[in-house]
């Protein structure tokens, strides 16, 4: 099976030698909990003087304390010492299936490989292999291209979707005999991982071997009901923007070769990723909600209704007494594909914006839009929550506002993606912030 046209990479993964404390030493992905510092003290204390990828990562909440240039020495430092010190073992060329349970679901199911980052591109208007499914923010790029550019090795949060109804790729692993390499509860209620080793033959030949029936273009043009399209085997759940980082530093490493047939092998080209059948019945897609801080919120509602009315639509905000009446009143509504609905909270309480005639397809693109020309002009700031009580909490104190979006359906993902291209940043998160991909296998890069 030719795995290269289908962007599939048999990495050599690396994982902890036996007797390291997998649970400290598995931590949540770095963009989680940017609003909240204390959950990361917390996980700090609990995995001091521990091996923990917590050493070897940068949390996003630290970014703007002024400390960056001595924590990416420190990361760098640390994924030194564990190589040097055997801390990280490499496991030989194969992929791990994995089997993890959250506090919302019993189980969900995945499969860490590597991707050929010649395969993708995530500019707007992308037909490549592996694709973006939100507009990816260039401007945060940097920060993460100076993280990743001297790190020996590559320790990946990213999930990227499959679509595979019959099943065919991921879930018959489950059936095979293989071999147990880890199985331990995770931190901060995080749930419980399981993962396996898919190192023979054939179970890499099936792997592969579905993976190349679902890129077959005849396949493909009839499961969307489209043709002229480039095929869309691989989507970006989470991480898009690790991902762009680590194709940016192929790019650059590419354009500086000296020889560029010799660079083609260089382990960089490729990224570790978990992959996820968007058929799971583990995945549920859930909204990402923004909060916008240092606001004045009477001025923020008068700029929204400007804002729309140059654009032909209309605003209405109606008062509600709480969350649940809030929404008890948009069931009442009923369905109008000429209306949109956001729920808000202030510390006056809660609201609905109901936007007529709305420009763009999605609630998220409508707001995220008005957000973006909003801060333009005012010294205010927006974070990307997961969760309703976060948003509550946070939306509630003094000068924020807390916007509740909608989700959109799994299952329309990738035919969105594909007639319409990347959607706004944001618009959805493979579920709550507990249930993000813990850092646990690591690749070298270097």
């Amino acid at each position: 099976m030719d795995k290269e046209s289908i962007g599939l990479n048999v990495p050599n993964i690396l994982l902890p030698r036996k007797g390291v404390d997998l649970t400290k030493w598995a931590v949540v992905a770095c963009d989680q909990y940017t609003s909240q510092p204390e959950y990361w003290e917390t996980v700090k204390s609990e995995v001091a003087g521990s091996p923990s990828t917590l050493n070897a990562v940068f949390p996003e909440v630290y970014l703007e304390d002024g400390d960056g240039e001595a924590r990416i020495a420190s990361i760098n430092a640390a994924m030194e010492s564990y190589l040097a010190d055997g801390v990280l073992e490499d496991q030989g060329p194969g992929f791990v299936v994995l089997d993890r349970s959250t506090s919302q679901v019993a189980s969900r199911k995945g499969l860490v490989v590597a991707l050929d980052l010649e395969k993708y591109d995530y500019k707007p208007g992308s037909q490549s292999l592996i694709r973006a499914t939100e507009g990816t923010i260039e401007d945060r790029l940097p920060p993460r291209v100076k993280i990743r550019n001297n790190a020996p090795i590559e320790l990946p949060h990213i999930m990227v979707l499959i679509d595979d109804p019959e099943r065919t790729v991921i879930e018959p692993l489950f059936e095979r005999d293989l071999e147990l390499v880890y199985e331990f509860e995770l931190n901060s209620g995080g749930g419980s991982l399981k993962g396996w080793r898919v190192d023979s033959e054939s179970d890499v030949e099936s792997v592969a071997k579905g993976l190349s029936a679902l890129s077959e273009q005849s396949v493909f043009d009839a499961k969307y009901g489209v043709t002229g399209k480039g095929v869309l085997l691989y989507a970006m759940g989470d991480g898009n923007h690790s991902l762009a980082t680590a194709k940016n530093i192929w790019e650059d490493l590419k354009a500086n070769a000296d020889d560029p047939a010799e660079v083609m092998d260089h382990p960089a080209r490729h990224a570790l990723v978990e992959l996820i059948n968007v058929h799971d019945e583990g995945l549920e897609f859930e909204p990402i909600h923004r909060v916008v801080f240092n606001v004045d919120t009477e001025d923020m509602m008068a700029q929204l209704d400007a804002f729309f009315g140059q654009e032909g639509s209309s605003v209405v905000v109606e008062s509600c007494e709480s969350l649940d009446a809030a929404n008890r009143r948009i069931s009442e509504l009923g369905e109008d594909a000429n209306e949109h609905r956001v729920v808000f909270v202030t510390q006056s309480g809660y609201g609905i914006v109901r936007l007529r005639n709305p420009k763009r397809n999605l609630e998220v693109g409508n707001l995220q839009a008005f957000i973006d020309a909003y801060l333009q002009e005012k010294a205010s700031q927006v974070d990307y929550i997961h969760g309703d009580d976060v948003v509550i909490d946070l939306g509630s104190k003094p000068g924020n506002i807390g916007f509740f979006l909608p989700t959109i359906g799994k299952s329309d993902l990738f035919k969105t993606v594909v007639l319409d291209g990347a959607l706004p940043r944001k618009t959805f998160s493979m579920g709550e912030a507990d249930e993000k991909r813990y850092y646990l296998e690591a690749r070298r890069i270097q």
